[in-house]
C-alpha cells in the first residue's frame, strides 16, 4: 500500500482481509480515497475529555427528564461498531476501552459538512463525538451528537457480527477479538486485576518484589527441557528460565527475607490447552517458614482475591462448581493414590508391579527410572483429573522433589505440597532443602539421569551449591501458575484464552 501527502490509499494490500472479496476491499479503499482528497484520514488532533464507563456512572441513573433539566456536555472517541441510517438521522453505536454508548446524530443538529461525514463513516472506522447526554424513549444512554470527528479510517472491514470468528483466527488475531468479543476484553481485564491484586497482597506481608535473570548460564529450579539461544559477545551458551527458583534463593543466602516475581518462564514442551511454551509464574519465598505455612497463606491469597475480584468465592468452572473458601483438603501423595486412584497398596513399594500397573493403564516407562517417577506418571493419569475442588496433596517421594527437603518422620519423601484443582495443577511448593551435601548429591542424580536421556533432568549447579555451603536460612516457597489461575477465574477453556498472544504454528 502506498499513501499521498494528504493520505490518500492509492492500492489494496497484497495481503487480504479474512473472509472479504477483493471486490469488498477494492470498494473499501477507493472509499477511503475518496475520503481523503477532503479531509486527513489518520489525523491526531482529536482528544476526548469523558469514557463511557465514567459517564454511565455520572448520569447513567438519572431518569430522562432529569437529564433534559442539565448540561451535561460530553466528548469522546472510539470504534463504530454498528450503523442504523434513517436518512435525515443516524444511530451509531461506539465501543471505547471502557464500554458502548449509542450516538444520536440528526441532520438539523449538525454542520452539512459534519452529516456529510457522518453518511462516508463505516463500522469500524475511529471517531471522536461530542453533544448533551439524553435517553431514549427505551431508556437508553445516549449522546445526541452536535459535532463529529474522523480519527482513524479503518481499511478493511471487521468480520461479520453474525459471523463467529474461528478459535484459530482469534488466537492468530488478538486484536480482532478483542474489538468484537466482550468476553476476551473481560478475561484480560481480570487478569490484570489478578496481578495487581497479588503484588498488594504480598506486598502487605513485607515480601519484596525482585527481578531476577531470564538468561541463564545454566537452566535449573524446575524439570524442564529449556531453549537454548548463544551470546556472540561472551561466547557462550545461554537459556531461556526454566523457574527462577534458583536465583531466588540465592537472595534468601543474601539476606533478603521474604522475596517474590511475577515474570516469564520457558520450556520448550508441547502445546495443550494447558500449556503454553511461554508462561507467567508467581514466585515467593519466606525464610523461617515451612510448606504448611504456605499452604495457609495460598488459601487466604486466592479465596481473598476472588471475593475481591469476582465478588464471591463460589465458582462454576466448564459446568464443575467448586468454592475457594478455606480449608481445602489435604492429603499425602500415596494416600491419594489408594483413596483416589484405587491403585493398590503393594504398587507403592515395588517397582515392577508400578510399571505393570502403568501399562494396565496403557503407558510404558523405562525400568531405569525411579519408583518415584513411574507412581508420578500414574497420579498424573487416575488421580489429577478426579481432583475438581481446590486440594493440596502433600508428602511427594524426593526422588522427584530434586530441591525439597526431606521429611523428618520419612526421608524418602519430602515436605513439599502441590494444589490441584478443576483436574489441573495450579501451584507447587515446599519447604527447601538448604543442605548443600544433600542438594550435590540430589543434582548429581539429575545429572545422571540427563545423561541417561531424560532431556528434563536438572543441570548441575555449581555456584547454586557454593551459594547454600555459605548457609541458607530455613525457608519455605512456591509457584503459581497465572495463567491457570486466570483460566480458572474467568472459566476459559485454554490457556490460549487468556494469553494475549499465545504461540502457534506459523502461519504458511
Amino acid at each position: 500500500m502506498t499513501i499521498e501527502k494528504n493520505g490518500s490509499p492509492q492500492a489494496p494490500p497484497e495481503m487480504a482481509a479474512e473472509g472479504e472479496s477483493s471486490q469488498v476491499l477494492e470498494a473499501r479503499y477507493q472509499k477511503s480515497a475518496r475520503l481523503a482528497e477532503t479531509r486527513p484520514i489518520f489525523p491526531n488532533v482529536f482528544r476526548p475529555k469523558d469514557q463511557v464507563e465514567a459517564i454511565r456512572r455520572a448520569v447513567g441513573h438519572l431518569t430522562h427528564d432529569e437529564l433534559e433539566t442539565q448540561i451535561d456536555e460530553r466528548s469522546v472517541a472510539g470504534r463504530l461498531m454498528a450503523k442504523r441510517d434513517y436518512g435525515k438521522s443516524t444511530f451509531y453505536d461506539l465501543q471505547d476501552p471502557t464500554g458502548r454508548i449509542q450516538l444520536y446524530l440528526r441532520r438539523d443538529r449538525v454542520s452539512p459538512e459534519t452529516f456529510e461525514l457522518a453518511k462516508q463513516l463505516d463500522i469500524g472506522d475511529i471517531v471522536g463525538a461530542w453533544g448533551r447526554t439524553f435517553k431514549t424513549k427505551t431508556g437508553e444512554l445516549s449522546i445526541l451528537v452536535e459535532g463529529l470527528d474522523l480519527v482513524t479510517k479503518s481499511l478493511w472491514p471487521l468480520p461479520e457480527k453474525f459471523h463467529e470468528m474461528s478459535v484459530e483466527l482469534k488466537y492468530r488475531r488478538r486484536y480482532l477479538d478483542l474489538i468484537m468479543s466482550e468476553n476476551s476484553r473481560r478475561i484480560f481485564k481480570i487478569r490484570s486485576q489478578v496481578i495487581t491484586y497479588i503484588r498488594q497482597f504480598l506486598d502487605e506481608r513485607n515480601f519484596l518484589e525482585v527481578e531476577t535473570p531470564m538468561m541463564h548460564s545454566i537452566p535449573g529450579g524446575a524439570t524442564a527441557r529449556p531453549f537454548e539461544t548463544y551470546h556472540n559477545a561472551l561466547d557462550c551458551q545461554l537459556y531461556l528460565r526454566v523457574a527462577p527458583e534458583l536465583h531466588l534463593k540465592r537472595l534468601l543466602v543474601g539476606g533478603l527475607g521474604r522475596v517474590y516475581e511475577i515474570n516469564r518462564n520457558f520450556r520448550n514442551e508441547g502445546l495443550s490447552i494447558q500449556h503454553n511454551p511461554e508462561f507467567t509464574m508467581l514466585e515467593f519465598y519466606q525464610t523461617y517458614a515451612v510448606y504448611e505455612d504456605l499452604m495457609d497463606l495460598t488459601e487466604t491469597m486466592f479465596s481473598s482475591l476472588a471475593e475481591s475480584i469476582l465478588g464471591t468465592s463460589e465458582l462454576v468452572y466448564q459446568g464443575w462448581s467448586l468454592s475457594l473458601k478455606s480449608p481445602w483438603p489435604r492429603l499425602s501423595f500415596h494416600k491419594s493414590l489408594t483413596s483416589i486412584g484405587e491403585v493398590p497398596e503393594e504398587v507403592l513399594a515395588d517397582k515392577d508391579q508400578a510399571l505393570a500397573h502403568l501399562a494396565s493403564l496403557g503407558q510404558v516407562m523405562s525400568p531405569q527410572d525411579p519408583l518415584g517417577k513411574i507412581l508420578a506418571k500414574i497420579f498424573d493419569l487416575v488421580v489429577e483429573p478426579k481432583l475438581i475442588s481446590p486440594t493440596f496433596i502433600t508428602l511427594y517421594p524426593a526422588d522427584i522433589s530434586p530441591l525439597a527437603r526431606r521429611n523428618e518422620a520419612n526421608p524418602e519423601l519430602t515436605d513439599r505440597f502441590e494444589l490441584f484443582a478443576v483436574g489441573r495443577e495450579l501451584a507447587n511448593g515446599f519447604s527447601e532443602l538448604n543442605d548443600p551435601l544433600d542438594q550435590k548429591q540430589r543434582f548429581l542424580a539429575q545429572v545422571a539421569e540427563r545423561e541417561s536421556g531424560d532431556d528434563e533432568g536438572m543441570f548441575f549447579d555449581e555456584d547454586y551449591i557454593r551459594a547454600l555451603m555459605y548457609g541458607m536460612p530455613p525457608a519455605a516457597g512456591e509457584g503459581v501458575g497465572i495463567d491457570r489461575l486466570v483460566m480458572l477465574l474467568t472459566d476459559a477453556p485454554s490457556i490460549r484464552d487468556v494469553i494475549l498472544f499465545p504461540h502457534m504454528r506459523p502461519e504458511k
